[in-house]
């Protein structure tokens, strides 16, 4: 598979007049549609670059990502923040057959992903937000930032590269394409080091149907015997308060990291157990389940406006008071699926 270009470098040369090859899926991002755990109307359209890159890819390969959502209930309070919620590796190649392995990169970058991409395997590169035209208005040659895109088509004779980043499928060509893989001239440095890179096999059996329900219950019973053993909402109500007091003191913008890390993971994670649940148990037995994982998702939620509200006008009391119906709904949570699972 693998050729010497004439750099020296290993590269994959499709066909003359072919199309380049593609990992995942043989759509064009034009052609992609956001998958409904991204629908606008969600309390969280977004939760967190690597979930959201998952549940793309997962859908774009025709699997359901709903199906692997368990692992939402092993969430905690880290003290700083929520965790920050992935779907375990574990998780990924029971259900779906995907085997996921990090990719030693003693090449370009560039060179690695055209080999794995030809060999039909999506490549997950960190990147430097700074060069994804998606994030145009945020990051977008604006600021240097790092994340997560899964690469599922690449074309080096012509500079292009589609992938899969947050909730979309996007293109990008050109002189992107070359800050993506550092190849700009300001990038040369001898010092610089190489990004931290993944790629996924779907070798295994992927479940479908019943099998897959069943597997997903399965994974569901044993991540909510890992659950918390304390409620990590009344966690963080003890500390809201003297939190939000600090982030008053920082620049603006601390704010949003501040947010993200705690309101938005914690109410992202269970709109997405909800969600879970709801497909796990088409039948309406999770209903009050679901509802009071919508109660934590809508109230994180609100919760984030007041909180914004408190850090601007410095006024902090009631903050603890506000998550206390959250932490009633995760305690109702837990009860319901004790019930049903």
């Amino acid at each position: 598979m693998g050729s010497m270009s004439p750099t020296g470098q290993l590269a994959y040369a499709p066909p003359s007049g072919a199309e380049a090859p593609y990992a995942i899926t043989a759509l064009h991002p034009a052609d992609h549609a956001r998958h409904a755990l991204h629908d606008e109307t969600r309390d969280w359209p977004e939760t967190n670059c690597y979930v959201d890159l998952w549940i793309e890819l997962l859908a774009g390969r025709g699997f359901a990502p709903e199906a692997a959502l368990g692992f939402t209930l092993t969430q905690d309070f880290e003290g700083d923040q929520f965790t920050f919620f992935k779907f375990p590796l574990h998780d990924l190649a029971s259900l779906y057959g995907a085997i996921v392995q990090e990719l030693s990169i003693y090449d370009s970058v560039e060179a690695h992903t055209i080999e794995q991409v030809a060999r039909h395997r999506a490549v997950l590169i960190e990147v430097d937000g700074f060069y994804l035209p998606d994030t145009r208005g945020v990051s977008y040659r604006r600021q240097h930032t790092k994340t997560t895109i899964a690469v599922n088509r690449i074309d080096p004779a012509a500079r292009h590269l589609e992938y899969f980043h947050n909730a979309g499928f996007f293109a990008l060509g050109d002189e992107d394409y070359d800050g993506v893989f550092t190849k700009l001239p300001q990038q040369q440095r001898d010092d610089i080091l190489f990004p931290y890179v993944e790629f996924v096999r779907f070798d295994g059996a992927a479940l479908q149907g019943d099998a897959l329900r069943r597997a997903a219950l399965a994974r569901l019973r044993e991540h909510f015997a890992g659950r918390p053993k304390q409620n990590p909402v009344r966690a963080f109500a003890n500390v809201i308060g003297t939190q939000s007091e600090a982030v008053s003191k920082r620049a603006p913008d601390f704010f949003h990291v501040y947010a993200f890390n705690t309101l938005r993971q914690l109410g992202a994670n269970f709109e997405l157990c909800g969600s879970h649940l709801a497909w796990l148990f088409p039948g309406g037995e999770a209903a009050d389940a679901v509802a009071a994982a919508k109660a934590i998702s809508g109230g994180a939620k609100s919760l984030q406006f007041q909180l914004a509200r408190a850090v601007a006008r410095k006024r902090f009391s009631g903050l603890e008071e506000a998550l206390a119906p959250v932490a009633e709904a995760y305690d109702a949570l837990f009860e319901n699926i004790a019930r049903i699972a």
